[in-house]
């Protein structure tokens, strides 16, 4: 089992920054690839952000592509989405998830282990 505890969410202004920590306990962090979703109201739940186990692999969607950036410190066990340039669209509940094996998926499907996810507002 893994434990994961989102934080970080909050109102921001757009243009604003936020970041977003995941902390996981239980099993071994550095065996699982992490992912960051996120679901907007009236929408189906997305992934947003993903990382391989080592950090080495990285993947964004094309909606936050530039202005978002995923990391990990397998040390802490502690995922991170730390968020730029935030946009009104960017509004949404965002789950980090782990995935068991060192790749990440696209599909929330292959994801075992969720947080309780974290509200994030951008204001106009």
């Amino acid at each position: 089992q893994v434990q994961l505890v989102e934080s970080g969410g909050g109102l921001v202004q757009a243009g604003g920054s936020l970041r977003l920590s995941c902390a996981a306990s239980g099993r071994t962090f550095s065996g699982y690839a992490m992912a960051w979703f996120r679901r907007a109201p009236g929408k189906e739940r997305a992934i947003v952000s993903a990382i391989n186990w080592s950090g080495s692999r990285t993947y964004y969607s094309d909606s936050v592509k530039g202005r978002f950036t995923i990391s990990r410190d397998n040390t802490k066990n502690m995922a991170t989405l730390q968020m730029n340039s935030l946009k009104p669209e960017d509004t949404a509940v965002y789950y980090c998830a782990a995935k068991e094996g060192r790749d990440f998926y696209g599909s929330s499907r292959f994801y075992d282990y969720w947080g309780q996810g974290t509200q994030v507002t951008v204001s106009s």
